[in-house]
């Protein structure tokens, strides 16, 4: 039973603390679709889409007007189409990303997720198709959003494809360098991705997943900026117990909404996932949580402990609020999205290696990074084998999501727009990983792994 004082405090935080679900995302599965014929495909996968979610935008209007809560994306995610189009030919591939982009346009939504290779052992025809036409794919779609999956801790790190990751996102950004090569924002790298992930870029539709799901991403760090402003100068027993109860507070939130959307759509209710997630707003900030803890700025000594520390209590809060919280799940630290980390990459305070770091600790890794254009790609693909090994050494997720601008160096700012917000350009280190990176094959995995 909500109470009136749980009602009230729930509008204290929406109204004065950015409090917001940030998106409800519908996973499909396109396994049904399947076909020899592309044409009969991707008629399958139009068709599919636009009929399980041509309600998805207006009924997330209707419950955000009906719990004064707002929810701020309304996005889909498919099963890895690498999968789905085995055995097409590669010409299929470009074609295939345009369906996806016209059922998304169709229902109103802004991303859909699942252009998705999961290569962490090896690579199959398709798989091959897929990773070679991604630059080409985020050039001329709108709302696709890539990702491929290179490691993970039981198989270790598919080198090969880090390689290759390198050079796709290079060309990404020569492609759409108009736009400040915004084409990289919309691709992720992982290790140990998650079938279950709600937030885009990185979202896709697993295939232990039911035939249709509902997973809900709730967000709010500025209400937990507000709470731990009522815990100043007291020891981490209570900003510990602060973050657990304010998370907590937000999950129930997403819960409402999860079996809201769930029981009107029709569609079974999968996972809450409970990350803080930053805005361009200010108020809503990853980095202004760090401050309150009392650290100068975000990146100063201390700042891996004050993540770590909020990482572990928003997850200890967010179990006792609802009995399926899954996804990523913890902060994220997205540069460009987070006024206040850009402030701190612009005074210094925060490097590309301290982000690293931090990594260790979070729910993802290097997030909206941008770099200098003209970075080798054997660089880039070092700094994602770096936040690869962290990932498949410590069994988490780790991503990257890097966007070398080109045309722009350090001193200079990347500008998307949006939740994506703008970035400066970060130093990259300059001593060659190439003799490395090009060495191919794959990292075993850890000792560790095998466990069964």
């Amino acid at each position: 039973m909500i109470t009136k004082n749980e009602i009230l405090e729930t509008n204290a935080m929406v109204g004065e603390a950015n409090l917001d679900v940030r998106t409800i995302t519908l996973g499909i599965s396109l396994l049904d679709c399947m076909d020899s014929d592309v044409d009969r495909f991707n008629q399958k996968i139009y068709d599919k889409i636009t009929t399980l979610a041509k309600d998805l935008v207006s009924v997330g209007d209707d419950i955000g007007r009906q719990f004064g809560v707002p929810i701020v994306n309304k996005r889909i995610s498919v099963t890895p189409i690498a999968i789905a189009a085995a055995g097409l030919p590669e010409a299929a591939f470009l074609s295939v990303a345009q369906t996806l982009d016209r059922a998304a346009a169709a229902v109103g939504v802004n991303f859909i997720g699942g252009y998705t290779a999961l290569v962490q052992k090896g690579m199959t025809a398709a798989d091959t198709f897929l990773i070679k036409s991604i630059p080409e794919v985020l050039s001329k779609t709108e709302r696709v959003c890539a990702s491929v999956n290179v490691g993970c801790t039981k198989s270790g790190i598919n080198m090969t494809a880090v390689k290759m990751m390198g050079e796709i996102i290079l060309e990404t950004a020569e492609l759409t360098k108009d736009a400040d090569s915004i084409g990289c924002a919309k691709f992720v790298v992982f290790t140990n991705a998650v079938e279950d992930n709600p937030f885009m870029a990185g979202a896709f539709h697993g295939v232990g997943e039911g035939d249709a799901i509902i997973n809900v991403g709730v967000s709010g760090p500025g209400v937990v900026k507000k709470a731990l402003e009522l815990v100043a100068g007291q020891d981490f027993e209570a900003v510990c117990e602060t973050i657990k109860k304010t998370a907590f507070k937000i999950t129930r939130v997403g819960q409402v909404v999860a079996q809201e959307a769930a029981k009107r759509l029709n569609v079974p209710f999968g996972i809450i996932d409970l990350s803080l997630a930053p805005t361009p707003e200010i108020g809503d900030s990853i980095a202004e949580i760090f401050e309150v803890m009392g650290l100068e700025m975000a990146g100063a000594p201390g700042t891996t402990a004050a993540l770590a520390l909020l990482n572990d209590n928003v997850k200890k809060g967010g179990v006792m609020a609802s009995s399926y919280v899954g996804g990523l799940s913890g902060a994220f630290i997205p540069v460009s999205e987070d006024q206040r980390m850009i402030d701190a990459v612009n005074a210094g305070a925060l490097t590309l290696e301290k982000l690293e770091a931090m990594s260790c600790v979070c729910s993802v890794g290097l997030d909206m990074v941008a770099i200098p254009g003209n970075t080798p790609a054997t660089t880039i693909s070092g700094i994602i084998a770096d936040e690869m090994a962290i990932g498949m050494i410590n069994n988490k997720t780790t991503a990257v999501r890097i966007i070398p601008v080109i045309g722009k160096d350090v001193g200079d700012t990347a500008v998307f727009g949006g939740l994506l917000g703008y970035a400066p350009i970060m130093p990259v280190n300059k001593f060659s990983c190439a003799d490395f990176i090009n060495r191919g094959g794959r990292i075993p995995a850890p000792i560790h792994s095998f466990k069964n």
